[in-house]
């Protein structure tokens, strides 16, 4: 006879679980002559064996078994992971409601009192495997959905951060030739935001936190595409006015990201941005601009991005300077702890200061 709808393709597993031989013969002759593949089994014991060892389509259980009975061997593969989805139909010769009410609260999709019929049993069947197959199919395409999605979000994001990085660049090439800064400061900000998030801070740190400021930290001098070369080419030493005009790229870059943030209100990429790019120059003792915040008043992405973007610089040569040693660059960065820097940054950049070093070539 010719396997039927989905069944062309799809040969479906059976385990037939019943103490009594005659039972079992008559089940499995019925399905096998229906193309199925069928596993008959005497007693419940067998059948949790059985079902671990292959996962079967499809179970038609047996209530009143020795050691064993039906309900129990249901609520056992109900409690398995791997095997809690199976359907369960259950022949039986108890016809009393109370003991079908059982067996489908015990986790029975169906029914079926003994003595049983091949037209019963072969629709009752059929229905079930049908929607079980539907449903795997129907899971392994929202996985499959799921998965593309999450894909293409990726692609996006990526394509995304690419062009913010690439922008964030052009500004950077203005006044360091390299155009590495950035990809530095990127590193030591993740470095120690993830050291960080195992001090006192940890409550502010988690891994969205990190994710955000790995790709919002390239964002701190976003403002200089406003000021003027002659000014932020100067060599050697500016002038107190030229530095009040230097000064406003904090100002420049974050009202920039605020006009975005009127469009993504609730996007913390873009808050974060914002945040590095107007409190960066910010100082522990209030002394930083362009706000004149102090200590926690200083957003901690900000203050992170602080010691990270000065150890950079101390250690890159710039028009006005040469190249500082590690060395020279750590006893600055110490000496500025509570003055110009979160001492807890601070703590976390001595803690880590090999990776630093290891991060300089890039």
């Amino acid at each position: 006879m010719k396997i039927p709808d989905i069944f062309d393709q799809y040969v479906p597993n059976v385990l037939i679980v019943d103490d009594t031989p005659a039972n079992l013969k008559v089940l499995c002759e019925m399905l096998k002559g229906r193309g199925f593949k069928v596993r008959p089994v005497p007693s419940g014991k067998l059948a949790l064996q059985a079902a671990e060892k292959e996962i079967p389509d499809i179970i038609l259980l047996d209530i009143m078994m020795p050691e064993m009975d039906g309900y129990e061997v249901c609520r056992k593969l109900k409690e398995n992971s791997k095997l809690k989805d199976v359907p369960i139909i259950f022949i039986s010769a108890l016809n009393d409601t109370k003991d079908i009410v059982k067996a489908l609260t015990a986790g029975g999709v169906d029914y079926i009192t003994k003595p049983f019929q091949f037209e019963e049993v072969n629709a009752r069947s059929n229905t079930h495997l049908k929607v079980h197959h539907l449903q795997r199919e129907l899971e392994k395409h929202n996985f499959h959905l799921e998965e593309l999605v999450k894909e293409q979000v990726k692609e996006i994001s990526s394509s995304q951060m690419a062009t913010i990085f690439a922008l964030a660049k052009l500004a950077e090439y203005r006044d360091d030739d390299t155009g590495t800064h950035l990809i530095r400061v990127r590193k030591y900000c993740k470095m120690l935001a993830i050291r960080l998030s195992e001090s006192a801070l940890q409550k502010q740190i988690d891994l969205s936190f990190i994710e955000n400021l790995s790709n919002t930290s390239p964002l701190h001098d976003i403002g200089k595409v406003g000021i003027p070369d002659i000014v932020l080419l100067k060599p050697g030493k500016v002038t107190p006015a030229e530095f009040e005009i230097i000064k406003k790229h904090t100002i420049i870059g974050s009202n920039t990201m605020e006009e975005v943030l009127k469009t993504y209100t609730r996007n913390t990429f873009i808050h974060m941005g914002i945040s590095i790019a107007r409190s960066h120059h910010e100082k522990w003792n209030g002394s930083g601009y362009p706000d004149g915040l102090s200590r926690e008043g200083i957003p901690l992405c900000a203050r992170i991005v602080a010691v990270a973007d000065v150890y950079d610089a101390l250690r890159t040569k710039r028009v006005y300077k040469p190249a500082f040693s590690h060395e020279k660059a750590r006893e600055i960065i110490i000496s500025d702890s509570e003055k110009h820097f979160d001492p807890l940054v601070v703590k976390a950049f001595i803690e880590i200061e090999n990776d630093f070093i290891a991060a300089v070539e890039v």
